[in-house]
């Protein structure tokens, strides 16, 4: 199988100390996690942080942990105990438990699903440890945590599905098109938010969406659901994957049953996340459009905290990252939704991919 790798200096950091279960060790293969002192001994007067991440199912994932890794290091003053959660929600509640039993200053949570957080975060308020939520939401009592910072998951969708209106316009394409989605994790906001995004225009333009599983935003999983479309539908004219790895796994399955796909093909391919691998597929016409997910929330999070430690209070519960939105070529360079929202697509060229750090 094709395996799409990027940070290539940092991704062999985050084996050794990323790519970790949950728990009390920093054996790997033991399914644990990092283990870290408590804020009140050599950590000294570093601030003190526990960060229960999703997992490491995706190049998009890496990004994220990195940045926060970086964001939150020793040198700029913190102490960062991380735990990779593999996907395994109630490890991810024994980790944020765990947080509150050291007394660590902050909590960062990026939710494997949306909901039952009330009762953990009760205890974390009652401890009196901020809760910071990244990337994916949950549905709880907001005076449960501090903020949430992220992305728009159904504005992206939105935006996927009023890009394609666009070019199928361009291209004069009339007939009614057979859409396929691979979806995300089932139950996570991303994939929530994606999908009511992208089938309001499902909807709307009459378009004939035939299948939606979940492909667990892997890229092993994205390949083994187009296989199995490519069994059941003969007339496939859009694959919708909610990420770079599940595309990449669809490109595979393509590839393999001898179909044509991308800027010369007959399939339109969409993702989403936009890594610097994605936008290599983008760039060479793999895939049609990107539209991202910017993973480099640490830094808003950072200032998050440090208008805490003044005694203020974030302008906004919801706090939106910047992203932008690429395509392979220029047949649609700027459109709007139908939420009057105007967006410009941008071309990936060599600059585009340089700039791209994650």
């Amino acid at each position: 199988m094709r395996m799409k790798k990027f940070l290539a200096a940092t991704l062999t950091a985050a084996m050794v100390f990323s790519l970790t279960a949950c728990g009390g060790s920093s054996d790997s293969s033991s399914g644990k996690g990092d283990t870290a002192s408590s804020s009140s001994d050599s950590s000294g007067d570093k601030i003190s942080i526990g960060f229960a991440q999703v997992g490491h199912e995706s190049d998009w994932r890496t990004a994220s942990t990195e940045s926060c890794r970086s964001t939150f290091s020793e040198e700029n003053g913190y102490d960062l105990k991380f735990v990779d959660c593999d996907n395994k929600s109630a490890d991810q509640l024994e980790a944020v438990r765990n947080f509150i039993e050291q007394e660590v200053d902050y909590i960062i949570i990026d939710p494997i699903v949306t909901t039952g957080w009330d009762t953990v975060l009760k205890e974390a308020k009652d401890a009196g440890i901020p809760v910071l939520v990244i990337d994916r939401e949950i549905e709880a009592d907001d005076s449960l945590y501090t903020a949430w910072v992220g992305s728009d998951f159904t504005a992206e969708g939105q935006a996927a599905g009023a890009w394609l209106k666009a070019y199928l316009d361009a291209k004069k394409i009339t007939k009614k098109v057979n859409i396929v989605t691979i979806a995300g994790t089932n139950g996570s906001s991303a994939q929530i938010g994606r999908t009511k995004g992208f089938n309001q225009y499902v909807e709307s333009n009459g378009w004939n969406l035939l299948d939606e599983q979940d492909g667990d935003f892997t890229q092993d999983g994205g390949q083994k659901i187009m296989e199995s479309y490519l069994k059941s539908y003969k007339d496939i004219d859009v694959v919708v994957c909610q990420n770079d790895n599940e595309a990449f796994g669809a490109i595979d399955a393509l590839k393999a049953a001898g179909k044509t796909y991308g800027k010369d093909g007959d399939i339109i391919i969409i993702s989403f996340d936009a890594t610097n691998a994605g936008l290599t597929d983008v760039k060479d016409g793999s895939i049609n459009a990107d539209f991202e997910c910017n993973p480099l929330a640490a830094p808003y999070v950072e200032d998050i905290i440090k208008k805490l430690k003044d005694g203020s209070q974030p302008e906004s519960k919801k706090i939106y990252v910047d992203e932008s939105c690429f395509a392979c070529d220029d047949t649609v360079t700027t459109f709007k939704t139908d939420e009057d929202k105007e967006i410009t697509m941008t071309v990936v060229d060599d600059s585009v991919l340089k700039e791209r750090a994650y």
